[in-house]
């Protein structure tokens, strides 16, 4: 069952599918990267803040060595030894910790940005499920990541030899170099070891990532029905709209017919078009049109006309290209002013034979 939802799963995840699986904390996380960004803060911290660490630890365990006598372990005094004694190791060790968070901190930002998943962390029952939990680590990704690991053990072998054997001759000699000379030998073994496994694992973390990436978007793809069904969620029952659209076209229609006994002519085609026009010399710049149609909606706008004395002008000329060209409501454009103006002055004159 599982395998036959998989293959039908084969549209792209949409944004709308990226955002919700975001929210609840499904992003591409690569765990390589993580542990290329701890390889890096090691390397920079025996770089450049493990000398630092060093001379002021020299600097606060010196007066110890030097003069034990002059610290008395008074009941009194002793816990105020101990409380400088820790603040003093606490700031030995903040800046390597710090440097550790912000690489950690930035790295994950760097990832999947700035993001809040609480149902990630919230506990689930499935989580304590022991057939649950043997079907992930029998699980392919586990495969994977037992496989991923065996290759990380190797670099980190082949790294620690690539440092090791040229500088084996110079170990086998630390026991007659004096302390510091050996400290500082020492060092610069750790940060070639942490700098060269950084590096080497750097690839490995690029791949990792691009790897978790693909299968991430894999795994949130989607069916067919389902960015179908998307789709109408967010524009909404396509036969809702179709309806709506129906209804304001009803309503439309019937403020137009509505209008139609008020109008002072209507022109015909004399069958297929009929518009309806009002003008008003005293309130309107220009005739407006007030109802328009074609086929059976012409044939009802004449019969309007007629049941209300509206008279009607055959101008099959003119009826077609008001009806193109000018909306409901909108007035006779100024191309169409003389031959408008022979329409209404017939009726105009045909009113007053009438009267």
């Amino acid at each position: 069952m599982a395998e036959s939802e998989d293959a039908s799963k084969t549209e792209e995840p949409t944004a709308r599918r990226l955002q919700q699986g975001r929210e609840r904390g499904q992003v591409a996380v690569s765990q390589d990267v993580k542990t290329w960004g701890g390889l890096v803060g090691t390397a920079l911290a025996l770089a450049f803040l493990v000398p630092l660490m060093g001379r002021n630890a020299t600097t606060l365990l010196l007066p110890f060595i030097d003069h034990p006598e002059a610290f008395r372990l008074e009941s009194a005094l002793l816990p105020h030894a101990l409380v400088d004694l820790v603040l003093g190791v606490g700031r030995l060790v903040a800046p390597i910790l710090g440097l550790m968070l912000v690489v950690g901190i930035g790295l994950g930002v760097a990832q999947v940005g700035l993001l809040w998943a609480p149902d990630k962390v919230a506990p689930k029952a499935s989580r304590l499920s022991p057939l649950a939990g043997i079907k992930r680590i029998l699980s392919l990704s586990s495969v994977a990541e037992f496989a991923k690991g065996l290759v990380k053990i190797g670099i980190v072998a082949f790294v620690f030899l690539t440092v090791t054997l040229p500088m084996l001759p110079h170990i086998g000699g630390l026991a007659t170099v004096a302390p510091v000379g050996a400290l500082a030998r020492l060092h610069d073994f750790a940060v070639r070891f942490a700098s060269g496994t950084a590096a080497v694992i750097a690839v490995l973390a690029a791949a990792d990532y691009l790897f978790q990436r693909l299968m991430f978007l894999k795994q949130m793809r989607m069916t067919r029905q389902e960015i179908r069904d998307e789709h109408r969620d967010s524009e909404g029952d396509p036969q809702i709209k179709a309806r709506i659209r129906q209804l304001r076209t009803q309503r439309a229609r019937q403020r137009m017919m509505a209008a139609v006994p008020q109008a002072d002519v209507v022109i015909t085609n004399p069958t297929h078009y009929a518009v309806a026009l009002k003008y008003d010399m005293e309130k309107m710049a220009a005739p407006k049109l007030v109802a328009k149609g074609t086929d059976l909606v012409a044939r009802r706008i004449r019969e309007l006309a007629e049941a209300h004395d509206v008279p009607i002008v055959e101008n099959p000329p003119l009826a077609r290209a008001l009806h193109g060209s000018v909306e409901i409501d909108g007035e006779v454009p100024p191309s169409h002013y003389e031959a408008v103006a022979r329409v209404i002055g017939y009726v105009m004159r045909l009113k007053q034979g009438r009267r």
